[in-house]
């Protein structure tokens, strides 16, 4: 066990979107002298690391110092070891004397090839992505609502996604308080570097083959079986579709649900601000005649537009949630981090 006197001891596989968010939400938190990030692992060259670090066309200049040498990067005054390799077991993961894994580079799902980690020397990882299925992971965490079933000896924990985080928690807050009966869930998402800026041959989804700036793209989506994994007394109630369209950042999901209960948009109004009360950080509500860029570097799950809440006779309602798709997940990394890091100074 490792010695939880001194900061957690972290590193990161993929420094891409999420990657760079989590570093870059690390440092602009209170928790930046309690976690270390130690190492990097990212194929792309140093120089690239450093600069897409230091200047992000959607988030802005960093807020730290950012310089790089020989073995690495420096940032915010600390040293950072970098790698560029491809497999897990190029890494010299266990001579780092590391404490957590977080794996961002999207690219591994099965529980097979997460176990590589483990077997080149990680002791736990936090994954980026909801994994393949629930039995690829110990445990699925939307922080805010089952953060409680995290437990130190767990090895693989997956973060679940962006939208995931986004809509679990109000539907939670819906089921508990008026019962869900079924959802249907419309992901307006922004786009992600799996488009071409113009034609080509990028996916075996010939949508995605289109240019991802010239078209709204309907995409596929798991999100539906997302939500089911986390709220498992919704299961075959929930539909889902997603929809990729042309701005760099921010998303939004489009929320129809068919209550147990009826409610009127007042006290369905008050019910999501009561919620957001109760987890600040995490959900937030708005008057306000919004648009999406008004969420940019937003670190809630989600943020209920209040001013779009719909009630049709009673119990069939419709609701618009905004999330900034690369922030707020990546401060929910950050907040799963610092739980683990908690439960494994109490266990030591």
């Amino acid at each position: 066990m490792a010695d939880m006197s001194q900061p957690l001891r972290i590193a990161i596989n993929g420094y891409g979107r999420i990657g760079r968010c989590f570093l870059r939400a690390l440092i602009e938190s209170p928790h930046h002298q309690s976690i270390q990030v130690v190492a990097i692992n990212e194929p792309a060259d140093l120089e690239s690391m450093a600069y897409l670090t230091h200047f992000d066309s959607t988030h802005g200049v960093f807020p730290a110092a950012v310089e790089s040498h020989d073995n690495g990067l420096q940032i915010a005054g600390r040293d950072i070891q970098v790698f560029h390799a491809r497999t897990p077991a190029q890494v010299p993961w266990k001579a780092l004397k590391l404490d957590l894994l977080l794996e961002c580079s999207g690219a591994y799902g099965s529980r097979r090839d997460l176990q590589g980690f483990l077997d080149a020397g990680c002791p736990r990882l936090l994954v980026s992505n909801p994994g393949h299925g629930a039995a690829d992971v110990d445990c699925t965490i939307v922080y805010g609502v089952n953060e409680s079933v995290l437990q130190p000896d767990q090895t693989i924990v997956s973060a679940a996604s962006c939208t995931t985080n986004a809509v679990v928690p109000v539907l939670h807050v819906l089921d508990q308080h008026l019962g869900v009966q079924s959802a249907y869930l419309t992901t307006l998402h922004s786009v992600m570097n799996d488009q071409p800026m113009i034609d080509g041959y990028h996916h075996s989804d010939l949508r995605r083959t289109r240019s991802a700036m010239q078209s709204i793209v309907p995409v596929t989506t798991g999100l539906a079986q997302g939500v089911e994994r986390l709220l498992p007394q919704l299961a075959g109630r929930i539909q889902a579709k997603a929809i990729r369209v042309p701005i760099l950042n921010v998303s939004a999901i489009d929320l129809s649900v068919n209550l147990n209960t009826a409610t009127s948009v007042e006290a369905l109004n008050a019910l999501l601000e009561d919620a957001a009360r109760a987890h600040p950080g995490l959900l937030a509500c708005t008057r306000q005649p919004h648009a999406s860029i008004d969420f940019n570097h937003n670190p809630h799950s989600a943020v209920v537009d209040l001013g779009q809440t719909r009630v049709n006779h009673g119990s069939f309602i419709n609701l618009l949630l905004w999330f900034d798709n690369e922030w707020g997940f990546a401060n929910r990394m950050l907040d799963i981090t610092r739980t683990w890091a908690a439960l494994l100074a109490r266990a030591a």
